[in-house]
């Protein structure tokens, strides 16, 4: 492995981890309030916003497979990405119920004052945990996007 190699791998992962974290500040800009509704959730009831979310998540990815290999035009694929794509944005905008629920353990004078600290300190530690090989790949990222997911189902579900 050459230094280009490395230093390409060093460079995407840190783009995801800044990306992330990004979407997850401007969610808490955005939607304050459901952003601090999904963070309560997640202490009430984390394995239900799984299953929910899994529940949403595996099917919409199998039937999204499905159709852009069995329908291959772009007519089909362009429509079926996008919509994957605003899946996955939800799913971001209920994983940062998670970030903010991580950041308010960690307090500081400043939350008073600047509120989205909180969720960017949780951000921080929360994305520097999917950087860990194999467990934060495989384990903590998928689960914290299917709960994220989960949690956006459940919020209408009630409202």
């Amino acid at each position: 492995m050459i230094m280009a190699d490395i230093l390409l791998w060093t460079l995407i992962i840190l783009g995801v981890y800044v990306v992330l974290v990004a979407y997850w500040v401007g969610a808490y800009a955005l939607f304050p309030a459901l952003i601090e509704r999904c963070r309560a959730s997640y202490g009430a009831r984390p394995v239900a916003a799984t299953l929910l979310g899994l529940a949403i998540l595996l099917p919409a990815i199998t039937v999204a497979t499905i159709v852009t290999k069995a329908l291959p035009h772009p007519v089909v694929t362009i429509p079926v990405i996008g919509a994957t794509l605003v899946l996955a944005l939800l799913c971001l905008i209920g994983s940062a119920g998670l970030a903010l629920r991580i950041g308010a353990g960690m307090t500081s004078p400043l939350d008073a004052t600047q509120p989205w600290r909180r969720l960017l300190r949780g951000g921080m530690v929360l994305g520097l945990a999917f950087v860990m090989p194999f467990l934060g790949w495989f384990v903590l990222l998928p689960w914290s996007l299917a709960s994220g997911l989960g949690l956006r189902a459940f919020g209408r579900i009630r409202a």
